[in-house]
């Protein structure tokens, strides 16, 4: 708990997965409790279910892809200016991830990303889904038409129709950035690098509350698998 802002029910997870070690949600809120680590940030804690979003899952690999961008400042010890550009792109129905750093952000870095997830994905898009950002206005929407995939934009000023890859955004903060406090990286290749370790454990090793505990390439199995 003090090294990842975790709740109860995503350290019971980890505890049976990696060392199998079985304990209830509760017991684990206990302990955290005794040793005074119980209370999340307030961005984490508890809200009433009136005024959480309602959750929504496509049920087939592929179905809605959301791609966003996360700004990332320079990290401490750069000589770069101004800021890199993570894109990202998240499968609604697994969860599963692509991820990829550029120094720029306009139409030709959106479109170079948008042919690397269509080539890294193991199933076909049918649609993508972003916000009204410049990087994907036309150039890039006629783009992903040409290769046979359909693009919606989210409405003007409603990042939460996008949830599931702003959501992402926080776990990599809180998850990978954070670690990477005081670390110099001064180059966009060697930043992919880290990134891509960073997705490969996100998608094959991190368990995944909105998916009971399944990795996301779990879920992809799970939906793809022939039935019996």
């Amino acid at each position: 708990r003090q090294n990842s802002p975790f709740g109860p029910a995503k350290i019971s997870m980890y505890l049976k997965r990696y060392h199998d070690v079985e304990i209830s949600n509760s017991g684990v809120w206990r302990i955290l409790k005794r040793l005074d680590l119980n209370r999340l940030p307030s961005s984490q804690r508890y809200k009433r279910h009136d005024r959480r979003w309602k959750r929504y899952e496509k049920q087939q690999p592929g179905h809605r892809v959301q791609i966003d961008v996360k700004f990332i400042a320079p990290l401490k010890g750069s000589s770069k200016r101004g800021h890199y550009f993570q894109f990202t792109a998240i499968d609604d129905c697994t969860r599963l991830r692509v991820l990829r750093i550029y120094p720029t952000l306009n139409q030709k870095t959106a479109i170079a990303f948008v042919d690397y997830v269509a080539a890294k994905l193991p199933f076909h898009i049918e649609t993508i889904q972003t916000d009204n950002g410049s990087e994907f206005q036309s150039s890039f929407h006629w783009h992903v038409l040409d290769k046979g995939i359909n693009h919606v934009y989210i409405k003007p000023r409603t990042p939460r129709l996008n949830g599931k890859v702003e959501r992402s955004h926080r776990i990599d903060a809180e998850e990978f950035y954070r670690l990477l406090d005081g670390v110099t990286i001064d180059d966009t290749g060697m930043f992919n690098a880290k990134l891509q370790e960073w997705e490969d454990y996100y998608n094959y090793h991190r368990p995944h509350g909105g998916l009971a505990g399944q990795t996301p390439y779990e879920r992809l199995k799970q939906k793809t698998q022939a039935p019996t």
